[in-house]
């Protein structure tokens, strides 16, 4: 499903949004690459005061790189919540109103008729998809509930598969962004200068494909593999066909017939 969500749903008219919260980040020298002029390296300091901690929420949209974030101290459910309803609640009010014969037509192209919550009548017709993580928070009822009636239809991912989320790929590019190299001294500096690597990501976004040249390749490595008769093994390279010695069978006149 989800990776049907990230391929067809924005051309059904879905869009597809990634939720995460990254972090902790500490307010301590940071390890990476800096502008310093050759044979002069950058010092990290032995002795530092540890300033305190930041996370980032994030809201991304893959097909057009949107990202929609909020530096915070704390990302529990009190503060999560409210911010994602209100940043889905702008979301919504930017699309078109939902199409009447939307469900059918959704249902048909993703396969969903199988799910029963898909064939009641009573739902809204889907208009978001939101793809997050398997957490206990993201499972509250009183949240379920409020996406699924405005029609944002939650997506988890399995047990251990964060890595399907792309939102996890756009963090890691924004943290690297604003602290690599870099000292913060307190929590408020982490929480800014996230912020504006968001601010210029913005600026200029990137839109992220599923798959891509990377999962071309992958196909192609399947397509050479080359089957073992009766299992389910494979070899990436045809073995040789084993081939009997000739064997001369001798006649009665003195000739020889190669069998």
């Amino acid at each position: 499903m989800i990776e049907r969500a990230y391929r067809t749903a924005e051309a059904l008219g879905i869009p597809v949004w990634c939720q995460d919260e990254a972090g902790p980040y500490q307010a301590i020298p940071q390890a990476g690459a800096s502008w310093q002029p050759v044979g002069h390296p950058a010092h990290r300091p032995h002795e530092y005061v540890r300033g305190g901690t930041a996370k980032l929420l994030t809201l991304f949209r893959p097909a057009t790189g949107e990202v929609r974030a909020a530096p915070v101290t704390r990302a529990t459910n009190a503060i999560l919540h409210p911010w994602l309803q209100q940043e889905l609640e702008t979301i919504l009010a930017t699309l078109p109103p939902p199409d009447p014969a939307a469900p059918a037509r959704q249902a048909a192209a993703w396969e969903w008729r199988e799910r029963s919550l898909w064939e009641l009548e009573t739902l809204p017709p889907v208009r978001l998809l939101l793809l997050w993580d398997n957490l206990t928070g993201h499972r509250t009822p009183a949240l379920l509930n409020w996406l699924v009636a405005r029609g944002v239809w939650p997506i988890f991912t399995p047990l251990g598969g964060s890595w399907l989320n792309l939102a996890e790929s756009l963090q890691r590019i924004i943290v690297t962004r604003a602290l690599a190299g870099h000292h913060p001294r307190t929590a408020q500096d982490v929480m800014d200068w996230l912020a504006a690597a968001v601010a210029g990501w913005n600026a200029d976004p990137t839109p992220f494909v599923w798959g891509g040249p990377r999962a071309a390749r992958r196909q192609r490595a399947r397509e050479r593999r080359h089957a073992l008769g009766g299992s389910g093994g494979y070899t990436r390279r045809p073995l040789p066909r084993p081939r009997r010695p000739p064997y001369h069978l001798p006649l009665p006149n003195g000739y020889a017939h190669v069998i």
